[in-house]
């Protein structure tokens, strides 16, 4: 069973308030304050230096990272946007820097749909493993018409058995740029390897 986790609906707003200094140290002391810098893209010729909350920005990147967003913007403008890049400290994972992307909503737009996994499969059940080869698909779609995720039931899939991205049934109007034949998940016969004893020669 495939269920489409509905349209974007616009409804996930996040404020973006002015950035007032562009100075490392300050950069520093605004990360530990929990506000993150940020950069919007898109409007027009201009790039606009802003900062979000970071208890905000990790429960928006936890729940939907592929979102389109209402940007609150400080004059009280609201804009649509989505996640373009997000720059992080490489040992802790800390998020350092995002940039958002301003969104057209009347031109199509290319993006990723996440994919969750539910139920059991019998297949586990039995014995097998579960290897989970992608999480997401690439679609093409009008704004308005990108879903939030895709639910997938895996609770009948036996012992051999696989899900491809042809599998996923999309509503008219989404085309799903990933191949087609790409395995998603599947459940494969636990192989027990028995190494080789080692001959050592005599020298």
């Amino acid at each position: 069973m495939v269920k489409e986790s509905g349209n974007q609906a616009m409804g996930i707003f996040i404020q973006l308030n002015n950035r007032t200094s562009e100075t490392k140290s300050n950069l520093n002391v605004a990360r530990k304050q929990g506000r993150i810098p940020a950069v919007l893209y898109g409007i027009g010729k201009d790039t606009l230096s802003l900062e979000v909350n970071e208890k905000e920005l990790l429960e928006m990147l936890r729940t939907n990272p592929r979102a389109i967003l209402q940007a609150k913007l400080s004059d009280g403008t609201t804009l649509p946007v989505v996640v373009q890049h997000i720059q992080k400290q490489s040992m802790s994972g800390k998020v350092l820097h995002i940039d958002f992307q301003h969104v057209n909503m009347s031109i199509s737009m290319d993006s990723k749909v996440t994919i969750h996994f539910a139920g059991e499969a019998v297949g586990v059940k039995e014995g097998g493993v579960l290897q989970v080869e992608i999480y997401e698909v690439e679609v093409r779609c009008m704004p308005g018409d990108l879903p939030t995720s895709m639910e997938v039931d895996i609770s009948g899939l036996a012992i051999g058995d696989q899900l491809l991205v042809s599998d996923l049934i999309f509503k008219d109007g989404i085309e799903v740029l990933t191949d087609p034949s790409t395995v998603m998940i599947q459940i494969k016969t636990v192989h027990e390897e028995v190494e080789e004893p080692v001959v050592v020669t005599p020298a």
